[in-house]
């Protein structure tokens, strides 16, 4: 075997792994959503930055808010789905450096005393860290029906304020009888990979 990671690990966050689109009723507990975030925030970002922030939407009020922001062909499946976390990067992350890279605090005045330059790190780490969580949805047992089809400013006035940019919006839960849609092509390995 190539790779360490066993072949049912491989299919449960990979092979198997599809987006999904419809969800069983079963629930989706805060345990579950902790035990997902403490395995996701162990991985790397530059700086140990960690700008991804998540709004779990729980409550029908709230699920009633965000719907209608929603593109219309994502509206059903999110007012369906167990639970919805808004996926946000924090544009003021580095406040948090100084605890987060103990060795080097200075980084937060060296490199990002800059507004533009601190939404760029966020923008591109926070989608690392989405990434993450997703995978660690997966790893939980879980199915992700990940999204970017909303409206990404009136989310932001909805649920976060100006230091939070709105990156994806993923419904999970245990996916349903007809949750995935075939598997669509992917490049191969010589189409996507050149040596130097």
């Amino acid at each position: 075997m190539t790779l360490a990671l066993d072949a049912a690990a491989q299919d449960l966050l990979f092979r198997e792994a599809h987006t999904a689109n419809t969800f069983t009723d079963e629930p989706v507990t805060d345990e579950q959503m902790q035990a997902v975030y403490d395995l996701i925030k162990l991985a790397p970002t530059a700086f140990n930055q960690s700008p991804l922030r998540v709004v779990l939407v729980r409550s029908a009020e709230a699920r009633e808010r965000l719907v209608p922001l929603m593109a219309e062909g994502n509206q059903a499946k999110t007012a369906a789905a167990p639970l919805v976390a808004i996926l946000a990067a924090d544009n003021e992350f580095h406040e948090e450096l100084p605890a987060l890279l103990p060795h080097f605090p200075q980084a937060k005045e060296l490199f990002f005393s800059e507004r533009p330059v601190r939404e760029q790190s966020a923008a591109m780490n926070g989608a690392l860290q989405a990434a993450y969580f997703i995978l660690g949805i997966r790893a939980a047992g879980l199915a992700a029906g990940p999204m970017t089809g909303f409206d990404f400013a009136a989310v932001q006035k909805e649920f976060l304020d100006d230091d939070h940019t709105p990156l994806m919006i993923v419904n999970i839960g245990k996916p349903g009888a007809d949750a995935f849609y075939p598997r669509s092509p992917r490049l191969s390995y010589e189409q996507a990979v050149t040596t130097v």
